[in-house]
């Protein structure tokens, strides 16, 4: 059988950090998975990968391989383990130290006779599905009410990429979107992690989102507090006329039933009033205030 230089596989020196293999094998991972790159060649470069990362991410596995490589061997070199590897492997580490050699299954005979088992037993355990991968994303108001396609770029644990994700319509804050397929890539040929999506919905100047329902402000003329009205409300899904009882007050809250966030128990809208009173800048404007003082001359707004 052939040697294989796992760092030259990697493309990293013996004396690499683990962060440093760990960043080269999700790179060289993504590359050659066979969900992603259907050229020729593809799989088996995914595998060797996949293999090297095996080896060279497990402290034990990897200080074995280190004493073994320093005995001269090169990429491609006719290799026998040495006698007594599998008994006590090199570096001082007995061969159950290995735990059975992981998930050998789609793993080379030079990995299966270092690693696959006391007594050259090959222990296959299958392909291992790669890790999901959780990320964080904000999207304002809107886009959580209505729903729709956006862009996100990301930057997590298999690096900075764009992805084009479908919002769901009512998505609320804290709620996950699984993407299949675009997390970790597995080991051993196994299939590819999926990505976690924590929504985080941002509010604007317009609309506050508050568990399911949404949070307005809606100014109105001191008359039309005082008689009641119907004034025009701005909704996320259009304009609605909301009636305004007499007498109502600056602050007061008023609800539109539905008109919050959509789902199978859609939220409301809360309205809450906010009296605006017209500039005193001019004469008639003045004597129409001291006429309005006098018609309610025992009325104390801070009573």
């Amino acid at each position: 059988m052939e040697f294989q230089d796992y760092y030259q596989t990697l493309g990293v020196k013996q004396g690499a950090a683990d962060d440093e293999i760990k960043s080269a094998y999700r790179k060289l991972a993504r590359k050659y998975h066979p969900d992603r790159n259907k050229e020729p060649g593809a799989e088996d470069k995914f595998k060797a990968v996949s293999e090297a990362y095996e080896v060279l991410h497990d402290k034990q596995k990897r200080a074995a391989y280190d004493n073994l490589r320093a005995g001269g061997y090169s990429a491609g070199d006719h290799f026998r383990p040495p006698p007594g590897w599998q008994q006590q492997a090199p570096g001082g580490f007995e061969f159950r130290d290995f735990g059975g050699g992981g998930d050998a299954a789609g793993f080379s005979d030079f990995f299966e006779s270092l690693f696959g088992g006391r007594g050259g037993a090959h222990v296959q355990r299958g392909p291992r599905r790669g890790k999901d991968v959780r990320a964080n994303v904000e999207i304002d108001v809107r886009t959580a009410y209505a729903g729709g396609k956006q862009r996100f770029g990301l930057r997590d644990a298999t690096g900075e990429r764009t992805l084009e994700v479908n919002i769901p319509a009512g998505i609320l804050p804290g709620k996950v979107i699984r993407l299949a397929g675009q997390g970790e890539p597995g080991s051993g040929g196994g299939p590819t992690g999926d990505l976690l999506l924590e929504v985080h919905v941002r509010d604007d100047r317009q609309y506050k989102l508050r568990g399911r329902n949404i949070e307005v402000e809606v100014a109105v003329a001191p008359w039309e507090a005082a008689l009641g009205a119907k004034v025009p409300v701005p909704t996320l899904g259009g304009v609605v006329e909301l009636r305004i009882p007499a007498g109502a007050n600056s602050g007061q809250k008023l609800r539109l039933k539905g008109r919050g966030m959509p789902g199978k128990v859609a939220g409301d809208q809360i309205v809450a009033l906010l009296i605006r009173t017209p500039p005193a800048n001019g004469a008639d404007a003045k004597a129409a205030y001291q006429a309005f003082e006098r018609a309610f001359a025992g009325f104390d707004p801070r009573a």
